[in-house]
């Protein structure tokens, strides 16, 4: 991995983009999440009106990142992952047990739905999972912007910023790039947050064994359409927020 040099007007948008990303934002979330999961049976137009402001979010993050990286020249794209993988013996590897995982998930997760039993991990998102044709399309761009926008703020953006204005090592850099990503998810309970962090974890692994974003932004994708889109609703008396 280069060490990518920021300039100091550039500074001056990466700082309260940081900022905002773990301070903010896990509480904002929280507070978004728990006003739909209270809204969800009564407004009909509540899923898609808040799907529509969290990827609307999710993009202003990319424009301020490619502001961050038209002001410093000494740092571009391929700093933040967008190159192609050089040895694809780790990429096909990665790739057979990204869908390795995906088919024992989905699997699991479909004899768990039809047998009648919880779905694991479904409480902590059950107000965001959706009932009509409007909010699946609605889910699906949710779960592309997420692939994309996160993998470029949360893996891209800041591991370069911790190894390019701190210092930091690149694995030291990504552990506190991912304690970032993770409290991102507050709004989904410790019990969620834990499994984000595990997928974070796989995320940063395939980033940093490759230098690229490629793989972590299909697998981001893949799973967030497989856990909103292919994993049915649970009754609406049974949506609410998991603490």
């Amino acid at each position: 991995m280069t060490v990518p040099s920021f300039t100091v007007p550039s500074l001056f948008l990466a700082v309260p983009l940081t900022a905002y990303l773990t301070f903010v934002s896990p509480w904002l979330g929280r507070r978004q999440y728990d006003r739909l999961a209270r809204r969800r049976a009564d407004d009909p137009r509540a899923l898609v009106r808040a799907y529509r402001i969290w990827i609307g979010e999710e993009w202003a993050w990319i424009a301020v990142t490619a502001l961050i990286l038209a002001l410093s020249p000494d740092a571009g794209l391929r700093d933040l992952g967008f190159i192609r993988p050089d040895d694809f013996g780790k990429v096909a590897v990665m790739t057979a047990g990204l869908g390795g995982a995906l088919l024992a998930g989905s699997l699991a997760l479909r004899h768990a739905s039809r047998s009648g039993r919880a779905v694991p991990g479904q409480e902590a998102v059950a107000a965001l999972l959706p009932r009509t044709p409007a909010e699946r399309w609605h889910a699906v761009a949710m779960a592309v912007t997420a692939g994309v926008c996160e993998e470029v703020v949360y893996r891209g953006l800041l591991i370069a910023l911790g190894v390019g204005v701190l210092g930091l090592n690149p694995s030291v850099a990504a552990v506190l790039a991912l304690a970032v990503f993770v409290a991102g998810h507050l709004y989904q309970g410790w019990r969620g947050m834990a499994g984000v962090a595990l997928l974070g974890l796989w995320f940063t692994a395939m980033y940093l064994a490759t230098d690229s974003l490629l793989l972590p932004i299909v697998a981001h994708v893949l799973i967030d359409v497989r856990g909103l889109v292919f994993v049915p609703a649970p009754p609406p008396e049974k949506v609410g927020h998991a603490a």
